[in-house]
């Protein structure tokens, strides 16, 4: 039987990356297989009028999806025999998310995907298991399967968070910080505890200590809200005790989140940083029909550039089950500005945040006391100091709701060439960044990782209230003009903030009734 090349799995090495070892080829590693959906020309005519907004537009259920656009029975059985051909053990298999996870030994896989697996080590990422190449699929696979992730390992996200530094800002600078609550204030959200919604928050390290969640709600007055840890894959909830490290990722989300929105369950999805374990534990979150999260808060994410198109396209296909379903997904879009940190001289967007099935959440530095912001601008602290992430996205086209946009910058005003992004913003400066209580210690966190959970927690309150889930809100607040407080002053590298929409933060930060209003 012919082998077919995988559309998009192409992997190559990372600069820097040298070769260590062989994989031994006993070992058993876990491979997550993602499968084609169902009648995929009318979920693409069902997408469309989401897309646009549409007045007729209703979200499925999640029972809904399975039955009409999830993996087919036919497909699933097709990779099960494949798999018992190999010697590999079916884990778990998912007719919803479309995802079979596979067991087995490095040597199977390699054999049965036709790739060779190597240890890897990095100055920057570490030791980790790699390839390089296609992965290949046998005939009566080609066209069934759409991606096959885990057969490599390394890091693929980073978290968007920045600790205040330990140095004394120039008087144009003066620091400050807030509390969630002050914020939610200042921006002016409604009443309202998210009472009845599940917020998912996803993880791909560190964790929470139940102690710091006690004290620090306990500090404002608020009522701990149910925090639920659920592993995916070899994910777990493991504080290190390094409030530098993922510990402060995973413990900003959760505070900002919970102090915003009490009444709320926080569901924290932990896996481990590879491309097969974010993108499945997004799917297990959008699929999860025992917590059932109306809004997910992501504050990790890496440059488009370091993605395969397969790893993407399985990603942005959870997304968009999640846009189908009325599951709202708050992005950060990155903290080193118009670069993304990239270093090669060229503008670069992050990635999930420039999926056209998120609510992509920039930047800004604030100050504001009360229910007054005195002054915002973009966040922008300099080389060192961290920046809104924004751009163009090279990989996906303008979405229907950001038609007839531009950008300014240097090179002056150009009409969009792609997926802008961000969408929105908040305050993210760790110079004005967020009280918050990380393994023992009270210190002050910034970074657009801080934005997606502040957002989120906005969509739990406004869902709370109406009491059905507004779900994909991209093309409403698009329409909404004046829902957003416009940021006009700064800018992210590349490009510049004006009045309306801009890369740097969107179309600004929220005014909570407002965006409540309009959606």
């Amino acid at each position: 039987m012919s082998k077919h090349p995988l559309p998009g799995s192409e992997r190559t090495l990372a600069p820097g990356s040298k070769v260590i070892a062989q994989c031994d080829p006993s070992e058993t590693i876990q491979v997550v297989v993602v499968l084609r959906r169902k009648d995929e020309p009318q979920f693409a005519q069902m997408m469309k009028k989401i897309e646009a907004g549409a007045a007729d537009a209703k979200p499925l259920t999640r029972e809904e999806l399975e039955q009409r656009f999830g993996a087919s029975a036919e497909d699933i059985a097709k990779l099960k025999a494949f798999a018992a051909q190999h010697g590999l053990t079916v884990v778990r298999e998912d007719a919803s998310a479309r995802t079979v996870v596979l067991s087995g030994k490095i040597d199977q896989f390699q054999k049965a995907f036709d790739v060779q697996l190597q240890h890897y080590e990095h100055q920057s990422m570490g030791q980790f298991r790699g390839r390089t190449g296609a992965i290949s699929v046998p005939d009566d696979l080609h066209g069934v399967v759409t991606a096959v992730l885990g057969l490599d390992d390394r890091p693929q996200a980073r978290p968007h968070f920045r600790i205040r530094p330990p140095f004394r800002p120039a008087k144009a600078q003066q620091a400050s910080s807030f509390t969630p609550l002050q914020l939610a204030s200042l921006y002016r959200f409604p009443q309202g505890d998210g009472s009845g919604q599940c917020i998912g928050i996803i993880e791909l390290g560190g964790g929470y200590r139940t102690a710091d969640l006690d004290n620090y709600f306990s500090s404002l007055g608020v009522g701990s809200p149910k925090v639920v840890a659920v592993g995916v894959d070899q994910g777990a909830n493991h504080p290190t005790g390094d409030p530098n490290g993922p510990d402060g990722e995973v413990t900003l989300d959760v505070e900002i989140a919970g102090a915003i929105a009490p009444g709320a369950t926080l569901a924290v999805y932990f896996t481990t940083n590879s491309d097969a374990g974010f993108i499945d534990a997004v799917s297990r979150a959008v699929h999860d029909t025992t917590n059932k999260p109306s809004v997910i808060s992501i504050s990790w994410g890496a440059p488009e550039s370091v993605w395969t198109a397969q790893s993407m396209n399985a990603f942005n296909d959870v997304l968009q089950s999640a846009a189908a379903i009325g599951v709202t997904v708050c992005a950060a879009s990155g903290d080193s500005g118009s670069g993304d940190g990239v270093g090669d001289g060229s503008d670069h967007v992050d990635f999930p945040a420039s999926s056209p099935y998120v609510l992509a959440c920039g930047g800004t530095s604030l100050q504001g006391s009360g229910q007054t912001v005195s002054h915002e601008v973009v966040w922008n602290d300099g080389a060192n100091g961290g920046a809104s992430g924004g751009g163009v996205s090279g990989t996906f086209p303008v979405p229907a709701w950001q038609e007839g946009l531009s950008v300014s910058g240097a090179q002056g005003k150009r009409a969009l060439t792609g997926r802008g992004v961000p969408d929105v913003a908040g305050d993210a400066s760790p110079l004005t960044g967020y009280d918050v209580i990380v393994d023992g210690n009270n210190t002050v966190i910034g970074g657009t990782s801080a934005v997606a959970p502040l957002w989120a927690a906005l969509i739990a309150r406004i869902n709370g209230a109406k009491g059905t889930p507004v779900g994909f809100v991209n093309p409403k607040l698009y329409k909404a003009a004046g829902a957003c407080n416009d940021i006009t002053q700064g800018n992210n590298g590349s490009y510049a903030a004006t009045t309306g929409w801009d890369a740097c933060t969107g179309l600004g930060s929220p005014n909570g009734v407002k965006v409540a209003a309009a959606l």
